[in-house]
């Protein structure tokens, strides 16, 4: 199947219809979308489960976010297996594993202990799977379609995440926690049975990939992992996706106890955290339907600062309409990402971009799930809105040092060299 969407290069703005018109990417977008879902449902549905069993909140709160700081060692030691295997193989195996990582947990009494390390485990071949559907997206769409399609993905990734949250809570009333976890394995199969049908059969070669090789799997990962952070430019652009969404997932992570700090009435801290994915969601549509390329990848600092400026506000210690209209900004810049795609996809090396993806995307899951714990750490000493606020200087001071390397580069033809 040959890759038909948009143009690889120019100022040419593609659209979304463009993008879904992808079969292979459509179908990739359409089974992870469903499988975001079902993680919502399957990690939060663990959480109950874990915290019916103990009475422990801190239990709860591990069983929560044991699936992400694992991800960046799988990258480490196995990203390689993203560019050296057959990628319909690996996206299905991931999807059949984690459902039956979700059945296993669902019909096994096992020892809380075991359960969480079950749920490590499996996570270590997360950035696997994701690297090589990653890559098989770049292959597919050239150009601006690419970066469309990072902004459908991010679109329908902030829905699925609040509808398979909302599934969870409703599947749990309903059905009871381990049930709840059975409907998300029945989710996970249906994706990976439409991958296994659906996606044309391809050979690491046939789609950029780098089929076998004579190195083990973990040793080529070590080494492909430090060609790409011993790469200036990769490492910046990767640090500059990273930072920022770190640090404002941090502040997001200790709302709940300031609208605690602050009072106010019960409920509303639903409606604070609901605030921040309103704003991402609209940032993502209006910066990628209706900017131009180029436009978007100079407007990367003022977004990148949007995202952070009005988290300082949160020093005074303002009430619910300003904290609410403080954080839909913040989720509104965002939208920086959008113009870091092409950049980034330039700048990878072409044998290397599913581990480079998968590098990525664990590495932005890992600083998630340790933003809040620092930032719980800040607020003990100076109290939630300081430390909130302190996020958001930081971010700030980020945009100002993407500003020292970034602005130069966009739009030459030296993009790619920026150092």
């Amino acid at each position: 199947m040959t890759p038909t969407a948009g143009p690889a290069q120019g100022d040419h703005r593609a659209t979304y219809r463009e993008v879904l018109a992808e079969p292979r990417f459509r179908l990739l977008f359409s089974t992870r979308t469903v499988a975001i879902t079902a993680d919502a449902l399957r990690i939060t549905t663990f959480s109950v489960l874990v915290f019916s069993s103990t009475g422990s909140a801190l239990l709860s709160a591990v069983a929560f976010g044991i699936g992400f700081i694992p991800q960046l060692f799988g990258s480490l030691l196995l990203g390689s297996l993203a560019d050296r295997l057959p990628p319909r193989a690996l996206i299905t195996g991931g999807y059949a594993l984690t459902c039956a990582t979700a059945l296993l947990l669902a019909v096994v009494r096992m020892p809380v202990a075991a359960s969480l390390g079950v749920v490590a485990l499996v996570s270590l071949a997360t950035p696997v799977f994701h690297g090589a559907s990653s890559r098989l997206v770049a292959q597919s769409l050239k150009g601006d379609a690419y970066v469309l399609g990072r902004s459908l993905s991010n679109i329908a990734s902030a829905g699925a995440q609040v509808f398979g949250l909302a599934l969870g809570g409703a599947a749990v009333a309903a059905l009871g926690p381990r049930r709840a976890l059975a409907v998300s394995a029945v989710l996970y199969f249906g994706c990976a049975l439409a991958v296994r049908v659906r996606l044309p059969r391809l050979e690491a070669g046939e789609f950029g990939g780098t089929p076998g090789g004579d190195s083990g799997a973990v040793r080529a990962s070590l080494r492909g992992a430090g060609l790409l952070l011993r790469d200036r430019t990769v490492r910046r652009l990767m640090l500059a996706q990273w930072l920022p969404v770190a640090l404002v997932a941090g502040a997001e992570g200790i709302i709940v106890a300031y609208a605690g700090e602050r009072q106010f009435a019960p409920g509303w801290y639903a409606v604070l955290m609901g605030c921040l994915p309103v704003g991402m969601l609209v940032g993502d549509l209006l910066v990628g339907r209706f900017l131009r390329p180029r436009t978007r990848e100079r407007l990367v600092v003022p977004l990148a600062a949007l995202a952070g400026l009005p988290l300082i506000g949160f020093a005074a210690e303002p009430g619910v309409g300003v904290s609410s209209g403080l954080l839909l900004l913040s989720g509104l810049g965002y939208a920086y990402g959008l113009g870091l795609q092409r950049p980034f996809l330039d700048a990878l090396p072409q044998d290397g971009q599913g581990q480079a993806f998968g590098l990525l995307g664990s590495g932005s899951m890992t600083l998630q799930g340790v933003g809040p714990v620092c930032l719980g750490v800040v607020a003990a000493g100076i109290g939630t809105g300081g430390a909130i606020a302190l996020a958001g200087g930081a971010v700030a001071i980020t945009a100002g040092w993407i500003l020292t390397w970034h602005l130069p580069a966009i739009g030459g033809p030296d993009a790619n060299s920026a150092t």
